[in-house]
């Protein structure tokens, strides 16, 4: 195996692991789905329980597809989608640090940066996407992720996040 496949692998599982427990965490966490939903609601995201439910189940699905190297473009995407929602919606007003009071955007940008990474740089040898020969360049990886994650995520806000209103100083 060389170093880019062990690389690969490395990006892969790790941000597999990371997103699939994030997503269970959303599902079975203190809060489970309902706390999700009211999370949700709290950032402007309507309706809540849609969300919830979607958010969970796109975060669960690219983990595992991530870990397995299945459709890499494809999960990663996923990624950079749900990354770019929490970014906005939820962190950009924070400031960059995550240990700032309201959680910076820092982790989200970090996530959507490996999942452009892992898409760009492909599964490697070690991987589902290897074992029955679905080949995407890089580029045109990287491009599927980017447009998709992006846009997905551009459509999304445009249709169902309605923030309520800052009040002015």
């Amino acid at each position: 195996m060389s170093a880019v496949d062990t690389a690969a692998l490395i990006l892969r599982l790790t941000l597999g692991a990371v997103v699939l427990a994030h997503g269970i965490n959303h599902a079975w966490g203190d809060g489970k789905l309902a706390g999700t939903a009211g999370w949700f609601a709290s950032i402007g995201l309507r309706p809540e329980k849609l969300h919830a439910v979607l958010a969970t189940a796109t975060e669960i699905a690219a983990g595992l597809l991530l870990i397995v190297g299945l459709l890499t473009p494809f999960a990663a995407a996923a990624v950079v989608s749900t990354m770019t929602v929490a970014l906005i919606t939820a962190h950009l007003r924070h400031g960059f640090f995550i240990f700032r009071p309201g959680q910076g955007w820092e982790y989200t940008a970090v996530l959507a940066a490996m999942a452009l990474a892992t898409a760009t740089l492909g599964p490697g040898r070690w991987s589902v996407d290897h074992l029955v020969d679905i080949d995407t360049d890089g580029m045109t990886a990287l491009a599927i992720t980017a447009v998709l994650g992006v846009g997905s995520a551009a459509l999304l806000l445009a249709a169902y996040w309605r923030p309520a209103p800052r009040e002015n100083p």
